[in-house]
């Protein structure tokens, strides 16, 4: 028997892609400046970790212009709510192994 933590996605478990996904998962669209703003992250640091979200799938970054001004948006995809659903599903299982003092392991 493996342990529970085999099965999180390592790019998806990543504390900072996590906390953009949990964002995401709020809202149909959200700004860059609100994602980097609520996260306290840098704009490259943002830049880096959407990249990766993005090569995977699990989000859509759209640039659209809006008085004037280049704004980007950010989508969670199906695959990315279910990406995020099934990492707070283990997340659920580890909390509760740990409550009961069992891990899944012997």
């Amino acid at each position: 028997m493996t342990h529970p933590t085999n099965d999180l996605d390592d790019v998806v478990h990543q504390r900072t892609r996590l906390g953009i996904l949990a964002v995401l998962s709020e809202a149909d669209s959200v700004d860059f400046v609100f994602i980097r703003q609520t996260l306290g992250l840098t704009a490259g640091n943002l830049s880096r970790h959407l990249a990766v979200l993005c090569d995977a799938q699990l989000i859509v970054i759209d640039k659209k212009e809006s008085s004037g001004r280049a704004r980007t948006w950010v989508s969670i995809t199906k695959r990315g709510r279910s990406a995020f659903k099934a990492e707070l599903a283990i997340l659920r299982g580890l909390v509760e192994a740990a409550q009961r003092g069992t891990t899944g392991t012997a």
